[in-house]
């Protein structure tokens, strides 16, 4: 008889372990992290983003990159420090400066980027950035991404480069200035977890 009950209790500690087991998470109990959404920033909005400042450097790089909120574009200017302008917005078509020539955007919104670097020496007028007036922008692959569509070198005049950003849809943003470069951050949507 205490045989018999042992086994029984055996069974229902069993039992109540395998029902514990049942209720975890997966990646708890395989990974032992428990599966999150990620928390994604809010009240960036839509809204025109502009930061006044000047720097004889110029830009050399640009650069995309996605993580679980948002799509970030980087544009870098060595030697600019935290001295960078910019003017950041959504446009109904990109227009070139000087020319006013329309740059077609794929997407369905336009993220205009404006930096107050050149994409050229001052002093010699060399390029120091490969990009071509409306094509895609170099080394820029936007496979996979969930918000950037695609992008365009309009052209650096009067000491300004104009870049195009094509977006999924209209969607908040935000602008940082760190040191050297200028961030572009897209959320992935309106909502608070992706």
């Amino acid at each position: 008889m205490a045989r018999k009950k042992r086994i029984v209790l055996a069974a229902l500690a069993l039992l109540g372990t395998v029902s514990v087991l049942a209720a975890t998470p997966a990646a708890a109990t395989t990974t032992g992290t428990p599966s999150v959404r990620a928390a994604c920033a809010t009240g960036w909005g839509s809204t025109d983003k502009t930061g006044t400042a000047t720097t004889t450097a110029s830009l050399t790089n640009v650069r995309t990159g996605t993580h679980d909120c948002y799509d970030r574009m980087v544009v870098d200017v060595p030697g600019a420090g935290t001295g960078l302008g910019y003017s950041v917005r959504y446009v109904d078509r990109l227009y070139q400066d000087g020319t006013g020539r329309p740059i077609a955007v794929g997407g369905g919104a336009v993220i205009e980027v404006r930096v107050q670097a050149p994409a050229y020496d001052p002093q010699t007028g060399r390029p120091t950035y490969p990009g071509r007036v409306a094509q895609p922008l170099p080394g820029v692959d936007l496979t996979g991404y969930p918000t950037f569509k695609d992008t365009r070198f309009a052209g650096s005049f009067e000491g300004d480069t104009q870049l195009g950003l094509g977006v999924r849809a209209r969607l908040p943003f935000r602008v940082l200035v760190l040191d050297d470069r200028i961030v572009v951050d897209v959320a992935h949507s309106w909502s608070a977890a992706r």
